[in-house]
């Protein structure tokens, strides 16, 4: 059996050009929808519905019959998988042939490049979201070994900060006083 399917996206826009399109080819049955293909489609889930194992779904084009590319990897699936046929009339697809078949080798394809694609865009944001943001640290790994060396050498808290452009509280947090640099800091009376 042959089902038809026509849709338009406003109900300003006529159906006739389609119609007479299923009908020129033999469809049995038709259903339309007068809606966005963004709505629900009651045409086309009544089509599918009553679909049986070796039908043929005829579209008038691909774009009538689904959204996006998801979208008629998904629709064509489920036909697959139901052993429907597809036939689109103005792209000349018939599922039935080899190059229909090939159709929905393509089809597959491209769905196991959209997951993976996907998997990618998934790991890169939860790998974005683990940086930190804000500002960079005040003082590096090289910062802190340098003040290590020059706190060991005598030199006061206050000329380390001014030497190395951080404020003392920056240089105490990231070089905390020890009892020893205590008793050989110049700048802190005992």
């Amino acid at each position: 059996m042959k089902v038809g399917y026509a849709r338009v996206s406003t109900k300003d826009q006529n159906l006739q050009l389609q119609l007479d399109a299923l009908n020129a080819i033999g469809c049995d049955k038709i259903f339309t929808d007068k809606t966005s293909a963004v709505k629900q489609r009651v045409g086309l889930d009544g089509a599918l519905s009553y679909l049986r194992d070796g039908d043929t779904l005829v579209v008038w084009k691909l774009d009538r019959l689904c959204r996006s590319l998801n979208d008629l990897i998904n629709i064509s699936k489920n036909l697959e998988q139901r052993k429907i046929t597809l036939i689109s009339l103005t792209e000349s697809i018939d599922t039935s042939t080899p190059i229909g078949r090939l159709y929905y080798s393509l089809l597959g394809a491209l769905a196991q490049m959209e997951r993976e694609l996907i998997q990618e865009r998934i790991k890169a944001g939860i790998k974005a979201s683990k940086r930190k943001n804000g500002r960079p640290p005040s003082m590096d790994a090289e910062k802190i070994a340098t003040a290590e060396t020059l706190i060991k050498s005598g030199m006061s808290h206050d000329d380390i900060a001014k030497q190395l452009n951080v404020s003392r509280s920056t240089l105490y947090k990231y070089c905390p006083i020890k009892d020893q640099d205590l008793i050989d800091d110049d700048s802190i009376e005992i």
